[in-house]
């Protein structure tokens, strides 16, 4: 062999192992953090959620939903105010049935560029040491519907930039802690749901290096209500800056629309869509969502939701 083409193969070698070193060091430090990524899969239909009243106290609400439906939800939402910790047991719950938390954090009241500067820190290590340790797939999101007035993160109450730069800064402080089990959920209200809304979310979106999934959260009101009209629009408007995969994060059907009538529908246009899922909102609120209230509404649900999850 030549000098020139010995000293080349070298220098080959050198750089080779230095990748595999670097490769190395990077793995036993994430393995060292307790940290795995653990990506869910981005399939269509792949997910079927509820949220229940009772949680994160209880799976018992799931558990009489799956029941009453005759389905096996696959996600189960819990809401959680700022400073509040990670509800591991309930999460365990969860996970012994195959299920996967979805957290929708909610600042309400909290400068968000507070969170920006570290104010929080603090708290967000603890959570994401909670995350990691909890060691299995965890849907996060922060600040939903943002891009509505009703909530104090919202549209006209916090910039976009503040909402912005603290999604980045969360996301940032929970890779740190090497809480790479999370799947980030940036999630809008539909573009149809009225006044106090901006034209665009645009100016919302943390990029596509922060953001996992995107959710739209949309309930029918009146029978002339559909899928395209609540949540086509929004996504024609999302694929304008992202291709991240959809996931209906929040809908429900009042008893004013005919539950029955639209079930069908809205698993219909999830479908033609192809977004991942659906979580239905299985609670009373300003309207009255409930399943368990409407026979048909019941038996319709049952019908289609069949291939989901």
């Amino acid at each position: 062999m030549r000098p020139a083409r010995r000293l080349g193969t070298v220098l080959l070698i050198a750089v080779v192992m230095i990748v595999v070193v670097a490769f190395g060091m990077r793995m036993q430090k994430t393995a060292s953090l307790g940290g795995s990524a653990q990506v869910l899969a981005a399939k269509p239909d792949s997910y079927l959620g509820v949220y229940a009243p009772g949680a994160p106290a209880s799976d018992a609400g799931l558990a009489a939903f799956g029941s009453r439906t005759g389905t096996r939800p696959n996600v189960a939402v819990y809401y959680s105010g700022w400073l509040e910790p990670f509800q591991s047991a309930f999460a365990t719950e969860l996970a012994a049935h195959g299920t996967v938390p979805l957290v929708q954090i909610d600042p309400a009241g909290i400068d968000l560029a507070s969170i920006t500067n570290g104010r929080y820190n603090k708290y967000l290590a603890s959570y994401a040491q909670a995350v990691r340790g909890f060691g299995r797939p965890v849907i996060i999101s922060f600040g939903h519907e943002m891009n509505g007035d009703w909530y104090s993160w919202g549209n006209g109450r916090t910039s976009p930039r503040d909402f912005v730069a603290a999604w980045r800064h969360i996301v940032k402080v929970f890779r740190s802690w090497g809480a790479y089990n999370v799947t980030w959920l940036w999630t809008i209200n539909s573009l149809a749901g009225g006044p106090g809304q901006a034209a665009s979310p645009q100016a919302w979106w943390p990029g596509t290096s922060y953001v996992t999934w995107v959710g739209i959260d949309g309930y029918y009101y009146y029978p002339a209500e559909s899928f395209t009209t609540l949540f086509g629009t929004t996504i024609s408007a999302i694929r304008r800056f992202t291709s991240d995969p959809v996931l209906v994060t929040e809908t429900g059907i009042s008893p004013t629309a005919g539950k029955a009538a639209r079930i069908p529908e809205l698993f219909a246009g999830a479908r033609a869509a192809g977004v991942l899922g659906l979580v239905y909102f299985d609670a009373k609120g300003y309207r009255d969502w409930r399943l368990d209230q409407d026979a048909d509404a019941l038996a319709a649900f049952r019908k289609a939701a069949q291939g989901f999850g």
